[in-house]
């Protein structure tokens, strides 16, 4: 079996190495000079951190995925984050989430008592709603509609109600607004609202209590080196700066790659940049069909260099204004920059000595944006920096601004240009029309032997989730190639 991979993000990768376990050549077309995709760094004045994904959830699942890819466990250095994470509200409360279960009912108790009952309910319901939607959602293709539209998956929507928004999932739990809040805001993650997100997709809060969110030491960009040993001791073919330009469809059938103009043959072809810009490489726009696909939102980054070290310090947290929901409507129904904006903040030297220089650390905000095309980031981008730095600085980092020795600001239109789909950092909406059996597909079209992998393709986004992808993509491929 030969296989092209287009693209050298995490999912093109985790193919690559599980298909060549299978004993299939397998080439991989990077048109930049690194690996990785969304798992980069960004360095400057000595500093380096993650410039991407930081939060690390489903542990055993990547684990399990990359030891089939044949990468073992004690290979990933990953630590637990105790809190999971820290929630800084307006109002100047400050909640710790945790794994811990007894822990997390003492927090409840010391800022909302009457929420305790509310928890413990959710937990009940969630474990019993994720063991039946992983089986059905996450640990299976959806290859024809058919696989989809079988009774059990539907009577399983309907008891999920997934016809409702993950917040409105929570009301069903919360009083405190606030608490709706902490258990609707991890839609954020993959780029949709909670608000506007399928109530599919609250197994995300609920994963975070179940298996804990973890860092991985060095950051989750180290993942990468790692996934290139492996890659080059496997024997895959990787060639970087290297550009397809087109995918050769004949006759129905992928046979292949066009690069410089030339045409290489492969038995099967995998696409793995951001989905919607496959149409851009067929030879016909209208086998893509005519659907349009709506980004997820946009973010601007500040990472940031600092010659000082907060001890009291958490790896992960959420600096919440006012009103999440009118924040976010802003973004999302309004196509603006909001006034009072939610943003999270990413400081790893909380965990890991090793991220900066002694006696230094860093850090990085990022703050949900709309991705609108033509709005001028050079003006609004330096602006929201400031006051993100300077609310940092007030409600949980004293001294900030004036520690600063390197920053640098990234903004929709960066994530644009390095090929992020209309500048969304989280590939499609994670929409009900987005998801699941409407999220594109291992098998995207009726063509035969080309295939795709990543944020924008079923099961969706997150560095295991496209793993699994990845995982079910090389095991469908096997299928055909033993058949």
């Amino acid at each position: 079996m030969d296989v092209g991979i287009v693209g050298g993000g995490v999912g093109g990768l985790t193919a690559a190495l599980l298909l060549r376990r299978q004993g299939a050549d397998v080439t991989i077309y990077e048109r930049s000079t690194r690996l990785g995709g969304r798992l980069a760094f960004e360095e400057g004045g000595g500093y380096r951190i993650d410039q991407g994904p930081t939060i690390v959830l489903l542990p055993e699942l990547l684990l399990s995925i990359l030891e089939e890819a044949g990468i073992p466990r004690d290979c990933i250095p990953l630590r637990a984050c105790d809190p999971l994470y820290r929630i800084h509200y307006a109002d100047g409360a400050v909640l710790h989430k945790y794994s811990d279960t007894a822990k997390q009912l003492e927090e409840l108790g010391r800022i909302f008592p009457d929420e305790r009952e509310g928890f413990e309910r959710y937990l009940r319901d969630m474990k019993v709603q994720y063991a039946a939607s992983k089986e059905a959602f996450l640990d299976r293709p959806f290859l024809r509609k058919r696989d989809f539209y079988k009774l059990r998956n539907i009577r399983l929507l309907a008891r999920m109600k997934a016809y409702q928004s993950v917040r409105e999932l929570a009301v069903r739990y919360f009083k405190d607004s606030r608490l709706v809040d902490a258990f609707s805001l991890q839609t954020l993650y993959v780029g949709g609202a909670p608000f506007q997100t399928p109530s599919l997709y609250s197994l995300i809060p609920y994963a975070e209590h179940a298996f804990g969110i973890w860092y991985v030491e060095g950051g989750y960009a180290s993942l990468i080196p790692i996934l290139e040993e492996a890659l080059a001791r496997s024997g895959v073919t990787i060639k970087r700066g290297c550009e397809v330009e087109k995918l050769v469809i004949e006759q129905g059938s992928c046979k292949g790659v066009q690069v410089e103009g030339k045409t290489v043959k492969h038995r099967h072809v995998i696409y793995n940049g951001d989905f919607p810009h496959i149409s851009g490489l067929l030879p016909d726009r209208k086998i893509a069909g005519r659907k349009t696909y709506r980004p997820s939102s946009g973010c601007l980054l500040i990472y940031l260099g600092l010659d000082r070290q907060w001890e009291e310090a958490a790896v992960h947290q959420f600096f919440l204004p006012d009103s999440l929901g009118e924040s976010l409507e802003a973004i999302f129904l309004k196509d603006r920059i909001p006034e009072k904006p939610s943003f999270y903040c990413f400081y790893p030297s909380a965990i890991d000595p090793s991220a900066a220089p002694a006696g230094h650390s860093v850090m990085y905000m990022l703050v949900p944006v709309p991705t609108s095309p033509g709005r001028s980031w050079e003006e609004a981008g330096p602006k929201l920096a400031e006051h993100v730095l300077a609310e940092a600085e007030k409600r949980g980092f004293p001294g900030l601004r004036a520690a600063v020795r390197w920053m640098k600001v990234r903004t929709p239109d960066d994530a644009r240009q390095d090929g992020l789909y209309e500048g969304g950092s989280f590939g499609i909406a994670p929409s009900l029309t987005q998801s699941a059996i409407f999220r594109p597909q291992i098998v995207p079209y009726p063509i035969d032997n080309l295939y795709a992998a990543g944020a924008s393709v079923h099961p969706g986004g997150g560095v295991p989730i496209v793993m699994q992808g990845a995982k079910l993509l090389a095991e469908h491929l096997t299928k055909e190639m033993q058949r």
